[in-house]
C-alpha cells in the first residue's frame, strides 16, 4: 500500500503523519475524476486505466494551515477511500513523484501500519478494515 508522509512543517491537515494519498473533489468533478487527479497531483501516478473499488465512506474534522495566508482553519471532511490495484507492475517499477505537501513515501505492508504515526482518518479506516 502506498503511504506518504506529510511535511512536518507544511500546510497539510496532518503534518508529520503517514497516510494514503487524497484530497478534495472540485466543483463539477466526479469522485473517480477527483481520485485520478489527486493521485496524479500528489504522487505523479496515472491510475485512470485501473479499476477503483470504494472501500468505505467516513467523515472527519481537523485544523489546517492555508497555503496562501498561513491562516489556521477548521475543516470538516468527507472521505471516500478507494482501493486501486496496479497489477501489471511491481512496486519497485512504479515511479512516484511527490508534491510539495509530502516529503517521503513508502510501499507499506499491512503489518507495518501499527508502527507508523498515521493520520487520524487512516487510524480509523485501518481499524474498521481490521488492519490495526
Amino acid at each position: 500500500m502506498l503511504q506518504a508522509l506529510q511535511d512536518p512543517h507544511g500546510h497539510g491537515a496532518y503534518p508529520g503523519c503517514w497516510g494514503i494519498i487524497g484530497g478534495g473533489i472540485d466543483e463539477g468533478e466526479t469522485k473517480r475524476e477527483a481520485l485520478n487527479r489527486e493521485v496524479r497531483e500528489e504522487a505523479g501516478l496515472d491510475i485512470s486505466s485501473y479499476p477503483a473499488e470504494l472501500l468505505i465512506e467516513a467523515e472527519g474534522e481537523s485544523e489546517k494551515t492555508l497555503k496562501g495566508t498561513g491562516e489556521r482553519v477548521h475543516c470538516k471532511m468527507k472521505f471516500f477511500t478507494y482501493k486501486v490495484v496496479i497489477d501489471d507492475k511491481n512496486a519497485d517499477e512504479i515511479k512516484v513523484t511527490l508534491d510539495d505537501e509530502h516529503v517521503e513515501y513508502q510501499w507499506t505492508e499491512l503489518s507495518d501500519l501499527k508502527h507508523m504515526k498515521l493520520t487520524p482518518p487512516s487510524v480509523e479506516l485501518f481499524t474498521k478494515l481490521g488492519y490495526l
